[in-house]
C-alpha cells in the first residue's frame, strides 16, 4: 500500500490556524523556485534560480538542459528558502506544496520528487497545485486588503498559456477564451529572437519590451500593418503576429541586415498589435459576463507577460475607454511575482491545508491539465 500523509490532528490545526507555514516548490519550466509563505499572508522566503544562461543559445527552453539544471539547483533553492525564512523544516514547516502541472514533464518531476521525499521523510502533509491556479490567485495575496472579490475575470498570460478565465472561487474556474495556436509569451520570445535581441536577466520577452521602450528616434520607418486575427471572436491567435514579423525579416535579409530603426519600429508595431489583441478579448469577456448577468468589478492580470509595463498601461486605458461609468479594479501582482515562482504555489495550496486536506504521496503529475478540472 502506498504511504499516505497523516491528516493534521485537530489540536495541531488549531495551533497553526493563524500561522500555517508552507514550503512550496515550483519547477514547471526553466525556473527553479522554492518559497515559504504563511497563512497570515507573509512571504517569508522567495527563491528563484533562473536558467537563461543555459537556454539563450538555443533561443528557448532546451528540455534536457532544463531538467539537469533543476536537479542541480533544487537542493540549493530549498536550503536558501529555509535559511531566508529562518524556519526549521521539522518543527516549523506545517505542509509542503509543489507544482503538479501543467508544464514540462521532466521539469515537473524534479520538483515533485523533491516535495514527495521531504513530505514523506518528515511526515508532513503534501498538496499538488495547478500552476495556472497559482497565477490566478496571486493577487488575492498581494493586493490584500483590497484583494479581488469573486467572481472576477483573470487574464493569465505567460510563455505556456494565454487564458481568459472567470474565477468563481479559489478552485472553480471557467475558461472563456484560450489560444488556438501559440501563447502570447511564446510569440514575444520568438519575435525577440527574430529581431536579434540579447536576452535580459528576465529573458527574451523582457528584452523586446525594453527595446521598444528605448528613446524615440526622429525617423519612424514604416512597416506593414499587422493583421487582426479572430476579430470579434472570444479566442486568441498569436501565430499570425509571429508570421508577420518572420516574413518581413526574411524579405529584408534577417536581423543582421535590417537597421536598428526599422527593427525598433517593427518591434513596437508588434507589441501594439499583440497587446491590442489581448485588449479586444478582455472586452469581449466582460460583455459575455454582462450578457449572463454576472457582475464583474475585479480583473486580475498575471503570468510572466503581465510584468510588461506597456501592457499594464494599455489595459488601464482600455478599460477606461470601454466604460467611463464603471470603475473596474485592475490587479497586477508585483513584477517579480508575475513570472514563475513558488510563492503562488504556496498560496494556492493554503486553503486546502487549512481545510485539513492533503494529497497522497503517490499523487501523479498532470503535465496536461485544464484548470476547469480542479
Amino acid at each position: 500500500m502506498p504511504l499516505r500523509p497523516r491528516f493534521l490532528p485537530s489540536s495541531l490545526f488549531r495551533k497553526h490556524s493563524r500561522h500555517f507555514n508552507v514550503l512550496a516548490i515550483e519547477s514547471s519550466a526553466d525556473d527553479t523556485c522554492a518559497a515559504v509563505v504563511n497563512s497570515s499572508r507573509r512571504i517569508l522566503a522567495n527563491v528563484v534560480i533562473k536558467q537563461h544562461a543555459v537556454h539563450e543559445e538555443f533561443g528557448g527552453i532546451y528540455p534536457m538542459s532544463a531538467i539537469n539544471s533543476h536537479q542541480q539547483n533544487m537542493p540549493y533553492a530549498i536550503r536558501r528558502a529555509l535559511d531566508d525564512s529562518r524556519l526549521d523544516i521539522v518543527k516549523d514547516i506545517d505542509g509542503i506544496a509543489f507544482t503538479r502541472g501543467p508544464g514540462m514533464p521532466g521539469c515537473l518531476s524534479v520538483g515533485m520528487n523533491a516535495a514527495k521525499s521531504l513530505a514523506a521523510a518528515l511526515k508532513k502533509p503534501l498538496i499538488g497545485v495547478h500552476h495556472m491556479q497559482g497565477h490566478a490567485l496571486t493577487s488575492t495575496l498581494t493586493s490584500w486588503p483590497n484583494e479581488p472579490k469573486y467572481p472576477f475575470l483573470t487574464l493569465l498570460i505567460s510563455g505556456g498559456h494565454t487564458l481568459l478565465l472567470l474565477a468563481k472561487s479559489n478552485r472553480l474556474f471557467e475558461i472563456l477564451a484560450t489560444t488556438r495556436d501559440e501563447s502570447v509569451g511564446r510569440t514575444f520570445d520568438k519575435v525577440s529572437k527574430l529581431l536579434g535581441l540579447k536576452w535580459t536577466n528576465l529573458g527574451p520577452g523582457d528584452a523586446l519590451e525594453k527595446f521598444c521602450a528605448e528613446e524615440i528616434e526622429v525617423d519612424h520607418p514604416s512597416v506593414p500593418p499587422f493583421p487582426r486575427p479572430l476579430h470579434g471572436q472570444l479566442s486568441y491567435s498569436f501565430s499570425a503576429f509571429h508570421s508577420h514579423v518572420t516574413n518581413f525579416m526574411n524579405e529584408h535579409g534577417g536581423h543582421e541586415k535590417v537597421d536598428i530603426l526599422t527593427r525598433r519600429a517593427l518591434a513596437r508595431a508588434f507589441q501594439t498589435a499583440a497587446v491590442g489583441h489581448l485588449e479586444e478579448k478582455l472586452i469581449l469577456g466582460i460583455d459575455l459576463c454582462k450578457s449572463k448577468n454576472i457582475h464583474i468589478a475585479d480583473i486580475v492580470v498575471s503570468g510572466g507577460v503581465a510584468s510588461n509595463q506597456y501592457l499594464r498601461k494599455r489595459l488601464v486605458s482600455c478599460l477606461a475607454e470601454y466604460d467611463r461609468h464603471t470603475s473596474y479594479h485592475l490587479s497586477f501582482p508585483p513584477p517579480h511575482l508575475c513570472t514563475d515562482n513558488a510563492v503562488m504555489i504556496a498560496w494556492a495550496s493554503m486553503h486546502r491545508f487549512l481545510a485539513n486536506e492533503s494529497d497522497p504521496y503517490s499523487i501523479e503529475l498532470r503535465p496536461k491539465w485544464s484548470i476547469e478540472d480542479l
